[in-house]
This record gives structure tokens, C-alpha cells and sequence, in this order.
């Protein structure tokens, strides 16, 4: 039998970042952890990068994922905004990348059908099918689900195809 892979999902922010840690093993999905790193407003740009540079590199060391995914950010009408969360998410692709991991990278859309089905929906939904797929998922923020569902989405989507989510669906 397969040794059962880890894989971290990344929702990148500059105030937060959510991260959350699935196994998978053949149909099996299986919760390990998820929080979030946290930079402090007060301080400036770079030394929020770094925290939250050093924050991902810690969880990564913790947990030893083998996998990581990272969700793509969207353009809003702040410039400035979309500016600095791209930074934010040039962390989290740089962290897992240094540590020698494969990084995927899902569209918001792909991550919502990946768990709720349909390219749409809220944050609610979004948290009640994550509930469902990793019963014992526990979670600090919004972010840490969202990184959740990223990590399921990857799971859909490497390998395993639908089978690993159809499966948890039907032992949840």
C-alpha cells in the first residue's frame, strides 16, 4: 500500500495566512492540522513578509508536507491591496518551494467546485463541506478552512481524482 501523502493548502494574505494539512492515502483524506500565520499591522512591509515568511517556514518543518497548493489571487478595484496580497502570495509559493516541494496553484472558483461542487459559493458552505470531508478539522479563521479546501482541492486533482473526495463523502 502507498505511504500516505501529505499535502499543505496555503491561503495567502498579508494579515492572514491560512494553512491547513490533509493526508492522503489511496480514497482515504485525512485531517492533520490548521491555523494561521499572523503579521502584525504596526509594523512595515517587509518585516510583515517576514513574518509571515517565517511562520509558513515553521509549519512546513512541523508537519513535513510533501505536497503544497496555494490559491491564486483575484484583482479587486484597490491596486494597492491586490499589490500587497500578491506579495503576501509570492511568500507562499517561495516558502514551500525552498523547502523542496511541488507547488500547485488553484483558481478560487476551482477550489469552491473541487469542494462544494459549484464554482460559487460562501464562505459557510465552503466550511460545512470541509466539516463533512475531515470531521475532526478544526480551525483559528476563515483563512485556515479556506486553506483547507485548497488542500482538498489538490487532492481532487492530483492523482486521485474524484475518487479521494467521492469517498470521504461517503465515510463522513
Amino acid at each position: 500500500m502507498d505511504e500516505p501523502v501529505r499535502i499543505i493548502g496555503i491561503d495567502p494574505g498579508l494579515r492572514n495566512t491560512g494553512w491547513g494539512v490533509v493526508a492522503t492515502q489511496g480514497s482515504s483524506l485525512t485531517f492533520m492540522g490548521a491555523g494561521t500565520v499572523r503579521s502584525d499591522a504596526k509594523t512595515d512591509l517587509a518585516s510583515r513578509l517576514c513574518q509571515l515568511h517565517d511562520g509558513l517556514k515553521q509549519v512546513i518543518d512541523d508537519w513535513k508536507p510533501l505536497e503544497a497548493a496555494v490559491e491564486n489571487t483575484f484583482v479587486n478595484r484597490d491596486a494597492t491591496a491586490t499589490l500587497k496580497l500578491g506579495q503576501a502570495r509570492g511568500i507562499a509559493l517561495l516558502v514551500p518551494a525552498l523547502a523542496g516541494l511541488d507547488v500547485s496553484e488553484y483558481a478560487p472558483n476551482a477550489v469552491k467546485k473541487s469542494v462544494i461542487g459549484v464554482g460559487h459559493g460562501d464562505k459557510s458552505q465552503i466550511q460545512m463541506m470541509v466539516k463533512r470531508l475531515l470531521p475532526k478539522a478544526r480551525w483559528d479563521s476563515d483563512d485556515a478552512a479556506d486553506a483547507l479546501a485548497i488542500a482538498i482541492c489538490h487532492s481532487h486533482h492530483s492523482g486521485g481524482g474524484s475518487s479521494r473526495v467521492s469517498a470521504a463523502l461517503r465515510s463522513a
